[in-house]
């Protein structure tokens, strides 16, 4: 269904449309096909109706002028003015139903379409590099996708619903003005619609510059609205409300420019349109009225040609307004298409199979990879993990740590060397199967903003209540629940902020739990936590790494003493490996780290224990009568 779709900058709206007709005439949804063939049926009946009325007014004014030179094509009953006044009306009443009705079958084809596109942006979005969504803003991307849904509508529903129906409706016009009254009349009336279509054109199109310009303006002021509440307690913290206010307020100082120059030229639009039919239309009714003077017209040949230019004013200010429209639409999703035309950095191959996990050994094997040419991470690093056994990764910041987590799941493909689990490259198998089969506890664990279980079940989507509870039972947070007055039901909040580090990273290892992986990845844990919430955590981490291939990124060392290997990188290479005991007696790095992190463990501790000595001091002195002086 999908097909292939440009930029609305590059392309023309003939492109766009024809991106867009898959959605409109979809192959799979013969009951949508059906619908569009029907709205157009009555959109051809309406238009027929609407054209035949003004001949019931011009029949109605010559019988009360009592002028009969033409014979009526009418049953005698009909010719009565007031039967004709009445069938004029009738005529314009059964129009309107058409419309309506065509109106009405469109709709579910036009929301279908919004719906599709929407969810093939939504899916693509998710199909993007962790590079892309590293550097995307997120007010702006959610603005941009607002607009362009939004926009979609409008191009699918003006092409149909009115483009259409005005072309087919001055193709009518313009043959019964020239049958009934020359050309002359044929060509003050094109010419009238040729200025008229020129100056909407050129209008529209120099307003759309003030419209990119205002919704740029847009973009940036809900980038700043939204980056700004989602650091809330970042504003709070720096005391810089005033300041955040005053960003916002630029932005939106822009945009109230942007909007107010929109409607100033909007106003200049229409004014000038209106210039230019009402010169048309005073032209034609003058030569009509010339003619009814000398008689070659009857009134009701005047009456019909007003009626007539009348009704064509309606289509002419719907051209105006779809040209409009539908540029204003392709403004609004041209940064859309630009999304669906960003490429995948990382693509699975057309071969790819699912990963068969058997054992779950993991080797990197002369792995290089940089996130910039001239900024190299990895270079050659080999280490294996092997089935059941836990491999550690330690060094200094920036040594690649996290890279390691990233380029296992595959986020980032590898520029040399070779990842493989249980001998299979995981560039040549699915990247679904590859991560179904990993398991994630991050250092910042971001939640869902909805209840406890929705957040837990994450791990596995169709697990039941009784699954949720082992998994949270298993990962120390269930008494926590249970003491909660909405238990499982409990809403997190946004980014999970009304929990505790300690809770969100349980949340975090429950989750992981219910998704039962045979890898583990713990990327700093609980590097975030203090020490006694430390210890907590990695007792239920030590059980959920019991019998799994895990690898463990670590910040401190006291979590990895336990771990089979150790792997030391500095500078983008492995400096040292081996274990706690073996990089400790070698004295090297790992040695100098255990050193000064454990230099800062025991100034922690007896900062810890002064302060609750102080703590103590200052009630054993409230709780001491104080000594007076009374017996002396």
């Amino acid at each position: 269904m999908a097909s292939k779709t440009v930029s609305a900058e590059r392309g023309s709206t003939f492109s766009t449309i024809r991106n867009l007709w898959p959605y409109m005439w979809p192959e799979d949804r013969p009951d949508l096909r059906a619908r569009v063939i029907w709205a157009t049926i009555f959109l051809f009946v309406a238009k027929l109706t609407l054209v035949a009325g003004p001949y019931f007014f011009k029949w109605a004014t010559d019988a009360l002028a009592g002028d009969q030179r033409s014979p009526l094509p009418l049953p005698a009953f009909l010719v009565a003015p007031v039967m004709l006044v009445i069938a004029y009306n009738v005529v314009r009443i059964v129009q309107l139903g058409f419309n309506q009705l065509r109106d009405a079958l469109f709709a579910r084809v036009g929301q279908y379409a919004v719906r599709q596109l929407a969810h093939r942006t939504f899916v693509h979005m998710h199909q993007l590099s962790l590079r892309f969504h590293l550097e995307r803003r997120t007010g702006g991307l959610s603005r941009i996708i607002e607009r362009g849904t939004k926009g979609i509508e409008t191009i699918v529903r003006f092409t149909i619903l009115n483009t259409a129906p005005t072309v087919l409706e001055f193709g009518l016009t313009a043959g019964i003005f020239g049958f009934a009254y020359g050309w002359k009349y044929v060509a003050v009336v094109a010419a009238t619609v040729w200025l008229y279509t020129w100056f909407t054109v050129w209008a529209s199109d120099w307003r759309i510059g003030i419209r990119r310009e205002m919704n740029d303006s847009d973009t940036d002021a809900n980038t700043k609205a939204i980056d700004s509440l989602l650091n809330f307690e970042t504003v709070k913290y720096f005391n810089n409300e005033a300041m955040e206010a005053e960003r916002f307020d630029r932005s939106m100082a822009r945009y109230e420019t942007a909007a107010t120059r929109i409607w100033t030229s909007l106003g200049w639009l229409n004014f000038g349109q209106g210039v230019i039919f009402g010169i048309g239309m005073t032209i034609v009714m003058a030569m009509s009225a010339m003619e009814v003077m000398a008689g070659t017209q009857t009134v009701g040949d005047f009456v019909f040609i007003n009626a007539m230019l009348m009704q064509l004013s309606v289509p002419l200010n719907f051209i105006g307004f779809i040209y409009r429209e539908i540029r204003q639409g392709l403004t609004d999703i041209e940064q859309m298409f630009d999304l669906l035309d960003v490429s995948q950095e990382v693509t699975d191959k057309p071969d790819a199979k699912a990963l068969v996990v058997g054992t779950g050994r993991v080797e990197f094997r002369d792995v290089h990879f940089a996130y910039d040419p001239n900024r190299q991470i990895l270079k050659g690093v080999s280490f294996e993990v092997p089935a059941g056994k836990t491999v550690a990764i330690v060094g200094p910041s920036g040594a690649g740590k996290s890279t390691i987590s990233r380029l296992l799941f595959r986020f980032y493909d590898i520029q040399q060397g070779a990842i493989l689990i249980d001998g299979q490259d995981i560039r040549d198998v699915s990247q679904q199967s590859l991560r179904g089969a990993i398991g994630m506890v991050p250092q910042d664990t971001v939640l869902f903003n909805d209840t406890i279980a929705y957040n837990i079940r994450y791990g596995r989507v169709n697990a039941d209540e009784e699954d949720v509870r082992k998994a949270a039972e298993l990962a120390q947070i269930s008494g926590f629940i249970q003491r909660l007055p909405d238990g499982y039901k409990a809403m997190v909040g946004e980014r999970g902020l009304k929990l505790s580090g300690g809770e969100k990273q349980r949340v975090a290892i429950a989750r992981t739990i219910l998704k039962a992986p045979p890898i583990l990845m713990l990327d700093e844990a609980t590097s975030a936590l203090d020490t006694q919430t430390e210890q907590e955590i990695q007792s239920a981490l030590d059980l959920v790494s019991k019998g799994r291939t895990t690898l463990v990124i670590a910040h401190r060392l006291s979590t990895v003493i336990s771990a089979d290997e150790i792997i030391v990188l500095a500078d983008g290479g492995i400096a040292e490996r081996g274990t706690h005991a073996d990089l400790l007696a070698q004295g090297g790095l790992y040695a100098s780290m255990w050193d000064r992190q454990r230099e800062a463990t025991e100034a922690e501790e007896r900062l810890r224990q002064a302060r609750e000595g102080d703590e103590l001091g200052v009630v054993v002195r409230r709780r001491t009568p104080e000594v007076t002086n009374d017996a002396e």
